[in-house]
């Protein structure tokens, strides 16, 4: 029965524990002279890290949540139902960073109930970070080195309450276009920080800072554990057109436009 706050611990044990095996394994394809890299339908890179992160992460949940259906980015099969709760993974999320030797690449395993992203974990093994849903109102940071079996400690994460006269805005390395930078310019920026995969969330969620807009395409597997943690850490993720949060579930799996931000965060209305 997936219910219960025990329940939903057992379920954040597990995914954290597989994100840091999944990681391990990563980082062995990562650090090695070279590897493989092939290319989707859609000209995104592959690599045999992807390919081995899903099958740890995709075996484990399904052997110990044989309930919860499994959404996967690496497993297309897994795409052509619309659930309303389930699990979703990216085994490997920022795979141009990856592939270009960049560190900040991520594992993202989540858990969306009724539409909305409840539990999640990102876990970035080269820089050796880990955050994590304690609960739907409770993110945490776990301080290295970790240890797969048990929890170590940890400091909470919660959102700055922004300044809007001095916002930092988070944006993608690989994906800033025109139409972003048209988008900041309405607001009162002081800062920029540049992060590639979910890390942008993360950045958001522990209070480095106020915005990151993103109006290219996305898919849920790309941002659930990451909006779950901005979530609990007091954040918000809306549609960039309806300004209402972003629902999990939909057709494909594909996300709309949106805009992730802080506490006390000032919303423009006039898009």
């Amino acid at each position: 029965m997936i219910e219960g706050e025990d329940f939903k611990k057992e379920l954040v044990i597990e995914m954290r524990r597989l994100a840091l095996v999944a990681g391990r394994q990563i980082m062995t394809i990562y650090t090695s002279d070279e590897f493989g890299v092939s290319y989707k339908s859609d000209l995104s890179p592959v690599t045999e890290a992807d390919k081995l992160a899903d099958a740890i992460i995709s075996k484990g949940l399904g052997e110990k949540f044989p309930e919860i259906p499994l959404v996967t980015e690496e497993q297309a099969s897994s795409h052509a139902a619309c659930n309303r709760t389930f699990l979703i993974v990216d085994p490997l999320d920022g795979t141009k960073e990856f592939v270009n030797r960049r560190d900040e690449f991520t594992v993202n395993i989540a858990f969306v109930e009724n539409g909305i992203p409840k539990l999640g974990v990102v876990y970035a093994p080269a820089l050796e970070k880990i955050y994590y849903t304690e609960s739907t109102l409770e993110a945490k940071e776990e301080i290295a080195p970790f240890d797969e079996k048990k929890t170590g400690p940890s400091r909470l994460l919660r959102v700055a309450q922004s300044d809007n006269d001095a916002l930092v805005v988070v944006a993608s390395k690989s994906h800033r276009d025109s139409a972003t930078d048209e988008y900041i310019s309405r607001y009162k920026v002081t800062g920029f920080k540049s992060m590639g995969s979910s890390l942008k969330f993360c950045l958001l969620a522990s209070g480095e800072a106020d915005l990151y807009p993103r109006l290219g395409r996305t898919m849920e597997w790309d941002t659930a554990a990451g909006d779950a943690l901005l979530r609990a850490a007091g954040g918000q993720v809306v549609n960039f057109d309806s300004q209402q949060p972003l629902i999990y579930g939909k057709l494909k799996y594909e996300n709309p436009q949106f805009i992730a931000f802080s506490g006390n965060f000032r919303l423009k209305n006039d898009l």
